[in-house]
């Protein structure tokens, strides 16, 4: 029963390896992709002031009435990229910020597992010099005992890090 308990939890650590490994790989990718978009929105909206600041200058040169139509045609396309640079700042803020948080986060769950892992491998060698302590001298209960409390203290911290 108690090997069964260890394989459950060893299936149960990789399970999480899996999955912080996966989390680490894709949500890279996407922080890399979504920032990619957001710098190419960004020179898309400096290349469209570019644009006004150019029909501005060409209004300027131009008939009274063609001019004033130019300056409103500018006037609306910078309104336009008024609002490619909210959505600038609302991706930035609101994706790639938080797809950076998860950077953290991942190297801490990393870091947990690893915790974990060295307990697991604590806890087996400890579950086999109690065997060969039960093997060895079946009748020293006390020896016996201290050994299971030691295996119980670590399996009870492996149990902490896997929470």
């Amino acid at each position: 029963m108690l090997r069964r308990n260890l394989d459950e939890r060893d299936a149960q650590t990789k399970q999480l390896q899996d999955a912080v490994t996966n989390v680490e790989k894709h949500f890279g990718e996407l922080c890399q992709i979504f920032a990619a978009y957001v710098r190419k929105t960004a020179r898309l909206r400096d290349k469209a002031d570019l644009l006004v600041n150019e029909i501005n200058l060409y209004a300027s040169t131009e008939t009274p009435n063609l001019k004033q139509g130019l300056k409103d045609f500018a006037d609306e396309f910078a309104k336009l990229q008024d609002y490619r640079q909210a959505e600038v700042e609302r991706l930035e803020a609101k994706v790639v910020e938080p797809l950076k948080a998860y950077g953290t986060i991942v190297k801490m769950k990393r870091d947990d597992l690893k915790a974990t892992l060295t307990a697991r491998n604590r806890e087996a060698k400890q579950l086999s010099q109690l065997e060969r302590t039960r093997q060895r001298n079946p009748s020293d209960r006390h020896v016996i005992n201290f050994k299971q409390f030691l295996v119980n203290i670590i399996m009870i911290r492996r149990v902490y890090f896997l929470c």
